[in-house]
């Protein structure tokens, strides 16, 4: 583990104490939790854009979707559906 001195504005000083308080977890504890949880939805949506752009780069190439395929997919979602 490494430590980093973290300041922080009173007010949310403040709401991370009570929190902290109300729900019997120490602070530190909570506050490692947000900044992972934070950094876990930022390589989500890295990865989630990493993908886009992949897919708007290969669009109507040869790594583009196969056209039967998707044509097989959408038949089943559709009867899927129906069901």
């Amino acid at each position: 583990m490494k430590n980093l001195h973290l300041p922080l504005p009173t007010e949310t000083y403040d709401d991370l104490r009570r929190e902290a308080e109300k729900s019997q977890v120490p602070a530190t504890s909570m506050a490692r939790q947000a900044i992972q949880a934070w950094l876990a939805a930022r390589k989500r949506a890295e990865r989630k854009q990493a993908i886009a752009a992949y897919a708007a780069r290969m669009a109507g190439t040869e790594f583009d979707l196969d056209r039967a395929l998707e044509d097989a997919t959408l038949e089943v979602l559709r009867e899927a559906e129906i069901r």
